[in-house]
């Protein structure tokens, strides 16, 4: 039993520094550099920095773009625009109650996972829909800005896609694509059983940093979700550690950074570096792009507060949030993957709806 679990702990440690093959060409991480730094830039020219925070979060969907022919590529980019779109149009029109707020977020949480896996996306899969989502249904509720905050969230999106055709007409002429049919999968009720427990958990997140009265808990379901990826119980459980850990070390970088007493300029400039810097990573070891990941978050999240709050009491403050988020997303994972528990629940959804049927 000892020895058991030596060779399992070792096995854990070993895996943390191991660095994973990857096929990914730097251009995507340039490409995505550029579609998150260009509205920042814009902004901060125009003295609009919040408008130019609010346009570059959509131009993460860059990071759908998939690897097959240009005329797939485009549909799939606009399509997730849309997404982007509807993501933070829901978000941010219920933000009015904290409790409806939470339940809207777990509903729309689990209809975009049903989405995503009916269609077989690959990672990031629903995460940037439902962190969108969560930023926006923590914001303050003003029905007369919402036309033009959704504006922004499309307009980032837009660039994105200017430059997604570019690159990709480049990028298709240089090594031609293999055009790929969209997979679609039919295990309907172990889906509808995943989307629940996501939905779920996303909704408990939300609901628990309201309760608790925190002051950004958007912070838990994206962490939750963020946890909540892994393919496996094992791969969440490393999830979590990797994300506690490197949230840890994240926010010591944060912290130095923050200590520099940064200007609008130098934040702009720090995310794109870091944005970069993620899809270089990310690929290749989770843990090590979560360090990066958490500043860059950090910065997009609360940039006009990063530059007036003291960076001690903001980095503390933050990370009892992701610890608490990322616990919650480790447990919504063992349900998630907990095989007795996943057919019990499949049967009973199939029970229910021959039920229902004959009626």
């Amino acid at each position: 039993m000892k020895d058991n679990f030596r060779s399992r702990l070792h096995k854990e440690i070993m895996f943390l520094f191991e660095l994973k093959k990857t096929e990914r060409l730097w251009h995507i991480p340039v490409l995505a550099s550029l579609c998150v730094g260009l509205p920042l830039l814009i902004g901060y020219y125009f003295d609009k920095l919040d408008y130019g925070i609010l346009s570059c979060m959509a131009g993460l969907v860059i990071l759908y773009l998939p690897s097959t022919t240009l005329a797939r590529r485009m549909i799939t980019l606009l399509a997730c625009s849309f997404g982007f779109m509807i993501s933070f149009a829901i978000g941010i029109s219920f933000s009015f109650n904290p409790i409806f707020s939470s339940i809207v977020l777990g509903l729309f949480a689990g209809a975009v996972y049903l989405v995503v896996n009916y269609f077989g996306m690959k990672p990031p899969g629903s995460f940037f829909f439902i962190m969108i989502a969560s930023i926006a249904s923590c914001m303050p509720f003003d029905l007369m800005t919402i036309p033009t905050r959704v504006g922004l969230i499309g307009m980032g999106a837009m660039l994105a896609c200017f430059l997604a055709f570019f690159y990709s007409l480049y990028i298709t002429k240089k090594s031609p694509q293999k055009s790929e049919l969209i997979v679609v999968k039919r295990k309907y009720y172990a889906t509808l059983f995943e989307a629940l427990i996501v939905g779920f958990f996303i909704f408990l997140s939300l609901l628990a940093g309201h309760l608790l009265q925190l002051e950004n808990p958007y912070w838990l379901p994206i962490s939750c979700a963020a946890v909540m990826q892994g393919a496996s119980f094992q791969h969440i459980w490393q999830r979590s550690f990797q994300r506690i850990l490197g949230t840890f070390i994240g926010l010591g970088l944060a912290w130095l950074l923050l200590l520099l007493k940064m200007t609008p300029l130098t934040i702009c400039i720090s995310i794109m570096v870091l944005q970069f810097i993620i899809e270089m990573l990310i690929g290749r070891h989770y843990g090590l792009a979560v360090i990066f990941i958490t500043p860059l978050t950090l910065f997009l999240a609360e940039a006009g507060s990063a530059m007036t709050v003291d960076p001690t009491t903001l980095i503390s403050v933050r990370f009892m949030d992701i610890l608490l988020g990322s616990v919650i997303g480790a447990i919504g994972g063992w349900f998630l993957h907990h095989e007795q528990f996943r057919h019990k629940a499949e049967r009973q959804i199939r029970k229910t709806r021959v039920h229902v049927l004959r009626k």
